[in-house]
């Protein structure tokens, strides 16, 4: 006897429908600047469009506009790049410290995620200050020994790249520490069973194992990085961010030119994420064929 097929109930279509305001909510402001980007030069920054051209991206990437894209695009992404590889090596190597029980175990975890919970400004600040007090420091004893005092500390890869880290750093901890606790510890007993070295048992059986997670906390890594606004905003010194100038544009920039700067970090965001999420769906398939644990 074949069952009666029931209708969806009511409350299916009001969560659909809900959700589907979710989402418009969410995407509709980038699809709205990424369309007013591609206006013609009489373009303004409200609909209708005024023609649909490539001119408000010429001129920013030309130089023409009021912000030197190309040296903040350089500083963003180098300086992306150094928080990501960073977080990696950091949150794996904190990763396998606590694997062991070690005195202060739990107090070093509390303090290392508490800047999750510090408002971003706070911490840009703090941070400012802390390398504002070492100039001074630094300055007066080399004074004191007749040298010449060091220059202004605050930059881009001193206290901007610190002021990063401690926004990316507790993601990659706690995703790590998540990992380490599931790691099934006889795949590494068994090779050293078969004579492993400890960095051989890390790199022929850890590391593969680990692989994917690292692809994520890469992500996180480079994209907390890219948009970061608050914890930079003390923090960088003489120089900008990609995000720090848009974010000044706003107040000063009457044309479509800030939406095509919005565009583009739009743009390497979502190409970021793209493309880590594609190396991770060919891992998981490597992992499969191989038969390797976690695929």
């Amino acid at each position: 006897m074949n069952r009666r097929q029931e209708g969806r109930p009511l409350s299916f279509y009001v969560l659909a429908t809900i959700f589907a305001l979710f989402v418009v909510f969410l995407y509709g402001p980038v699809a709205t600047i990424l369309a007013l980007s591609f206006q013609g030069p009489s373009g303004g920054l409200t609909f209708p469009m005024n023609g649909v051209s490539l001119h408000w991206f010429e001129r920013l990437w030309s130089g023409g506009g009021v912000v030197d894209i190309g040296s903040a695009f350089r500083r963003s992404f180098a300086l992306g790049l150094v928080v990501m590889v960073l977080t990696v090596v950091i949150s794996v190597s904190a990763g396998l410290a606590f694997r062991k029980r070690f005195r202060g175990a739990t107090a070093l975890f509390y303090v290392a995620i508490a800047s999750l919970i510090v408002p971003s400004i706070v911490v840009s600040l703090g941070i400012a200050l802390e390398f504002r007090i070492l100039d001074d420091l630094l300055g007066q004893a080399a004074t004191a020994l007749g040298l010449t005092p060091p220059r202004n500390s605050i930059g881009l890869f001193t206290s901007g790249l610190g002021a990063h880290l401690s926004w990316t750093l507790p993601f990659g901890l706690l995703i790590m520490f998540a990992v380490f606790n599931r790691l099934d510890k006889s795949y590494e007993e068994a090779a050293r069973d078969l004579g492993a070295t400890p960095w051989q048992s890390f790199r022929f059986v850890i590391l593969p194992m680990i692989a994917p997670f690292l692809i994520g906390i890469s992500l996180f890594g480079f994209t907390l990085s890219w948009d970061e606004i608050a914890r930079s905003s003390q923090t960088m010194g003489s120089t900008n961010t990609l995000p720090l100038e848009l974010a000044a544009l706003t107040t000063t920039v009457t044309t479509p030119e800030i939406y095509a700067l919005g565009t583009t970090v739009t743009a390497v965001s979502f190409l970021v994420i793209f493309g880590t999420l594609g190396l991770f769906i060919l891992m998981q398939r490597r992992r499969a064929a191989r038969g390797l644990p976690g695929a």
